[in-house]
């Protein structure tokens, strides 16, 4: 049976940190994000399905908030998102998972065609990648010695504190007048024992020059004038990940994005740079 969460009245944010909705940017469908018992943030399929029509290796429960990958051995489980995302074409979805998936694509196409999410570009198949432009979409960020893998380009992170209109702020964290990080190359380092990384320095936008304070902001995910109201509520979970070099790999790069870079400055000069 379902059970019914509730905010304390004293807490300042009116976001449940358990099983919080959102869509995905990929397919536009509507997730449930939920921590696993290492922390790292997993993408849920909302809603519960037989156990039965489910692959083993495919099942997922949740307990006590935190979601595990393997049945609980009832007769309904959870399913990982990307197993059914229309956006992903790799690695091909289990045989009987072809009919759930279904749905979804059915979903994101009305959405699309109804204008109310747009698809991210894909790259025309046989095509050779250009250079990389130097505005990665998922930067490494470094802010209170930990690094953090961001969902979108620095200069487009957005607040997550709620309005007077009880909407999402639309302000970015970086703004014209306040400190800014430093794109530098740090050691793309690694637990000894497991596998070679494709580099052995890594491109990271560091905050951690930055006042104290100021790096709690970040943190948090406040523009600054959210940050001074302790009081306005959140609307939506801070987008950083943990940073794993090996789960990651894919958005290490071993160059600066710009030969030159102003300290302080989330945009870069001109393009270049690579992997």
């Amino acid at each position: 049976m379902r059970r019914s969460l509730q905010v304390t009245l004293g807490s300042a944010s009116r976001l449940l940190r358990c099983g919080q909705s959102g869509r995905c940017r990929d397919c536009g469908n509507p997730i449930e994000w939920y921590h696993r018992s290492d922390q790292h943030p997993v993408r849920l399929h909302p809603h519960e399905l037989p156990a039965a029509q489910v692959p083993e290796a495919c099942r997922w429960h949740v307990s006590s908030g935190v979601a595990h990958p393997a049945g609980d051995g009832s007769s309904w489980c959870r399913l990982p998102h990307a197993v059914l995302c229309p956006a992903r074409d790799t690695p091909p979805p289990p045989p009987e998972l072809a009919g759930l998936r279904r749905s979804p694509a059915v979903h994101s196409r009305r959405l699309i065609d109804a204008g109310v999410f747009t698809a991210p570009p894909a790259s025309p198949p046989g095509r050779t990648p250009g250079p990389v432009v130097c505005r990665p979409a998922r930067p490494t960020v470094q802010l209170l010695y930990v690094r953090y893998l961001a969902a979108r380009p620095v200069d487009e992170i957005q607040c997550v504190a709620q309005t007077r209109h009880r909407h999402r702020c639309t302000s970015p964290l970086f703004t014209p007048g306040t400190p800014g990080g430093a794109w530098t190359l740090m050691p793309a380092t690694a637990e000894s024992g497991q596998l070679a990384l494709p580099a052995d320095v890594m491109a990271v936008y560091d905050l951690g020059r930055l006042p104290y304070a100021e790096q709690l902001r970040w943190r948090a995910q406040r523009c600054p004038q959210h940050a001074a109201s302790p009081t306005a509520a959140d609307l939506a979970v801070a987008e950083w990940e943990p940073f794993d070099p090996l789960r990651h790999h894919e958005h290490i790069h071993a160059r600066l994005p710009a030969p030159a870079l102003r300290p302080g400055s989330a945009h870069c000069a001109r393009q270049g740079g690579g992997r």
